[in-house]
Formats: structure tokens, C-alpha cells, sequence
């Protein structure tokens, strides 16, 4: 299994608009960071979480042209607005499976009513279908089994996932035990870290180091970073062992 990290930033992405932070001038290429997003590799299927505003140059930049499934872990703007741009897939490769929690999935059929339009009409629409997902209850895409971890950000549940021993968790403020232990034995485990000091909707670093000290991974990549965080290079003088800031354009292999 590869996984390809699209995106490693905060929802304005780095460089931010309008901040003037000295990592937004970092001539360090792993310090620009598109919006979160990641694609797995597996099976000859690309499976996408997350569809960020960045997604068409995410995968221009990747060199990757199919999707096989859009897992969604929830409705905010930074995770879900490139859902436009899987026109190009639709249309050579057919309808997308879309996975979301019935709430969400709801949204973006509002949102983007087209998309979700099996009438035939405008033929210019991408296409994709809902696939509801419950908590508590794994999904399969083919042979394989996903389990939903269920968490909260701020006050909005979030869904991050597992596959196998991997599990991606983006967007992460608390989590009930029993969620927690969905974790446990992981040979790679993907987690948001927004920034060094406390935030409302998100574990910062040392919030993030703790979970990783109750989960033990193998190996944990941290994501969805804001400017706050300072440079990836200093950064990582923070990191125990095992433990690395992911950046735009990383591939890792998990077995």
C-alpha cells in the first residue's frame, strides 16, 4: 500500500493570504503545504480522503489521472470543495463512489446538487453516489475493509479512517476511549497537528505527541499544519523517534 500525501496543510494552506509569517517565505520546498489530503494506492485502485480546493493541481502535480473512491471525513470547505474537479475522472472512468456520514453526504448533495443528478441532464457534470457510512459499522470498496473512527472537532463529529494497519485522523480535537482503541497496533498512523500553542478545533503538537504515546504506532506522519508551526525544519528538533512532519508530495509505503 502507498500512500501519497496531496496536501499536509491548514484550511488556508501555506503560504497563507494576508499572513505575514516567516515560514510563508520559506524557501524550503516542504514548508509549502496545500490543504489536507491524502491517496491510497492499494490494488491498482486509488482511494482518495478528502477532496481539498487544491485537488486538480494535487493531482496534476502527482502525476495521478483515476479515482476509484472519495472517502469524506467531513463537510468543511477545505476538505470537500475540489469535488468539482472530478469531472475529467467521471467522465473517462464513470460514476465515483463518494463515503461520507449521512449528514455530510446530505450537505454536498445540496451544495453540489449536480453532482449527485442521475437524470441524464447536463452532461457536463461530474458523477458520483453516495454511500452512507454508520458509526460502528466497516465499509468495504471491493475487498477492502475500512473502518470509521469517530471523533470530534470543536463540536462537529468527524470521521477518520482505517484500513488494515494504517489509519488517517485529520481534524482531531477529542476523542471517547473506545474510538481510541481503534487505533491501537498500527503500523503507520497519519494525525493532525496544527500548531506548536492550544486551539479550539484542533490537538496541537504536544496534544498530538500524547496520543501517539497512548496509540504507539510504528510510524506517525503529522498533518494539517498551520503557519503557526514554524519552519519543518525546526519543527522536527521537536519530534521524538518515529514520529515526522509530512509534507506535499511524500510517498510512504506501508505494508
Amino acid at each position: 500500500m502507498k500512500i501519497t500525501f496531496l496536501g499536509t496543510g491548514t484550511s488556508t494552506g501555506i503560504p497563507t493570504i494576508g499572513i505575514d509569517r516567516p515560514v510563508c517565505k520559506s524557501e524550503d520546498t516542504r514548508d509549502v503545504r496545500l490543504r489536507s489530503s491524502i491517496l491510497i494506492n492499494i490494488n491498482q485502485k486509488n482511494i482518495l480522503i478528502d477532496c481539498s480546493p487544491d485537488f486538480r493541481q494535487q493531482m496534476l502535480e502527482n502525476n495521478f489521472s483515476k479515482i476509484d473512491a472519495i472517502l469524506i471525513t467531513h463537510e468543511h470547505s477545505d476538505h470537500t470543495a475540489g469535488l468539482d474537479d472530478v469531472r475529467p475522472i467521471s467522465f473517462k472512468y464513470g460514476k465515483i463512489p463518494l463515503f461520507g456520514k449521512k449528514r455530510v453526504l446530505k450537505k454536498l448533495e445540496k451544495r453540489f446538487d449536480y453532482l449527485f443528478d442521475y437524470s441524464g441532464g447536463y452532461t457536463g457534470s461530474p458523477h458520483v453516489y453516495s454511500n452512507n457510512i454508520k458509526k460502528n459499522t466497516d465499509f468495504k470498496i471491493d475487498d477492502l475493509v475500512f473502518k470509521p473512527i469517530s471523533y470530534m472537532h470543536h463540536k462537529l463529529q468527524v470521521f477518520g479512517y482505517r484500513l488494515f494497519n494504517f489509519a488517517y485522523i485529520t481534524d482531531l480535537k477529542t476523542i471517547k476511549d473506545k474510538e481510541l482503541e481503534k487505533l491501537m497496533n498500527l503500523d503507520c498512523l497519519v494525525l493532525n497537528a496544527l500548531r506548536h500553542k492550544e486551539h479550539y478545533s484542533h490537538i496541537n503538537l504536544n496534544q498530538a505527541l500524547k496520543i501517539i504515546e497512548i496509540l504507539k504506532p510504528k510510524t506517525t506522519y503529522l498533518t494539517h499544519i498551520a503557519p503557526d508551526m514554524g519552519f519543518h525544519v525546526e519543527t522536527e528538533k521537536f519530534l521524538p523517534k518515529n514520529v515526522y512532519l509530512a509534507y506535499d508530495g511524500l510517498q510512504i509505503e506501508v505494508d
